[in-house]
């Protein structure tokens, strides 16, 4: 609060204003903070939390898929590249979120990573029909990216009172780095890198090993899906009873008028520009961080132990920040 007395009074204006007009509605004269908030943020949270595990699957272990897969440099940076490409349908997610709900929203986005990850775990023999339905797993884990990644805002904002609302966005939007964090570790350290002997009871590493361990991950990865998805069907309410706050329960602008507002505030380019630079920067240099450090002779384990610390600071100071 004290940082806020030194911004201009432009700096903390709205960026978008409500038009009074046809407004006459008095606001709502009682609101509460339901309890049940820390169980809606955590399944959000953890759901974030798959969606990017999943997502970085391939890239720090991309030495051992190589060689258990037949995967290029390229399948590597394309599967990295879905991530992105599921952003792609954004408006769409919106609008939903918007029309119909969190709930909605976020079911939609939990059936297609748990598609996405059923499709990437059939184990077929066919190498190369294997390569496409792991691509196209990782496609459908991408989609659910607009609504895990973006609505940490409009959870807070209709579950938590406004002294509450900057740390549960922060926790909602961070957890899905925090799965990509986890993976640089459970990739690396389960699954052996070639041209090793692995250090456990086993024999040598040989081909089928390696394939039998990443099998073995992404069968862990889709039980976990499997479980978040059935914990949202049965219990994940759109919204609370009763608003946390007069400001909750305020009337929305519709969303083409909103859109079309945004679009065109300077403002709120710029504020876009600032996130979605180093975010993209981040994201892409870290999804395929082993394969860069390759080169330089860093072995799978330091690749991935360089990747969690480097997504875990990050994290821990952008809820410092929150906070």
């Amino acid at each position: 609060m004290g940082a806020a007395g030194s911004s201009s009074v432009a700096e903390r204006e709205p960026l978008l204003v409500p038009s009074l007009a046809g407004s006459d509605a008095p606001p709502p004269a009682r609101s509460l903070v339901s309890g049940r908030r820390w169980l809606v943020l955590g399944l959000f949270s953890l759901l974030g939390f798959m969606q990017g595990a999943v997502w970085n699957f391939w890239g720090p272990i991309q030495g051992s898929a190589e060689r258990a897969f037949g995967f290029s440099s390229s399948d590597i940076a394309l599967l990295v590249l879905w991530g992105p490409v599921g952003f792609l349908p954004w408006m769409l997610f919106m609008w939903l979120m918007d029309k119909r709900g969190l709930r909605a929203a976020l079911l939609l986005s939990a059936f297609f990573m748990l598609l996405g990850s059923a499709v990437r775990s059939v184990p077929l023999a066919e190498q190369p029909l294997r390569r496409w339905m792991i691509h196209g797993g990782h496609f459908l884990n991408g989609l659910a990216g607009p609504t895990i990644m973006s609505a940490g805002p409009f959870l807070s904002t209709t579950w938590f009172a406004p002294d509450q609302r900057a740390t549960a966005t922060a926790v909602a939007s961070l957890f899905c780095y925090l799965g990509g964090a986890a993976s640089f570790l459970v990739g690396p350290l389960v699954v052996p890198a070639p041209n090793r002997t692995w250090t456990g009871p086993a024999a040598p590493v040989t081909d089928g090993a390696i394939r039998d361990r990443i099998q073995l991950v992404m069968y862990a990865e889709l039980s976990v899906i499997v479980v978040l998805f059935v914990a949202v069907l049965l219990y994940f309410p759109s919204r609370p009873s009763m608003p946390p706050s007069v400001a909750a329960a305020s009337q929305r602008l519709s969303y083409r008028s909103s859109i079309c507002r945004l679009l065109s505030n300077l403002r709120f380019l710029m504020l876009a520009l600032a996130y979605a630079v180093p975010s993209g920067v981040i994201g892409g240099f870290g999804g395929v961080l082993d394969l860069v450090l390759s080169p330089a002779k860093v072995s799978q384990v330091d690749a991935g132990w360089i990747g969690f610390w480097a997504t875990v600071g990050g994290c821990v100071f952008g809820v410092a920040m929150a906070r």
